[in-house]
């Protein structure tokens, strides 16, 4: 049988409250930007 995978990803507090910080307000550079709507409109033109 296959072992669980463990993650070993541990934060401390300092790093799990700008981690938060950064999921409830994330930013983005303007080059993320385009990408971002990029792969949106050729999502869009994939769908059947």
């Amino acid at each position: 049988m296959a072992k669980p995978i463990e993650l070993g990803l541990i934060l401390d507090r300092d790093e799990s409250i700008r981690f938060q910080k950064y999921i409830d307000n994330p930013t983005y550079s303007e080059e993320g930007r385009k990408l971002i709507r990029e792969a949106a409109d050729l999502a869009e033109r994939s769908r059947f």
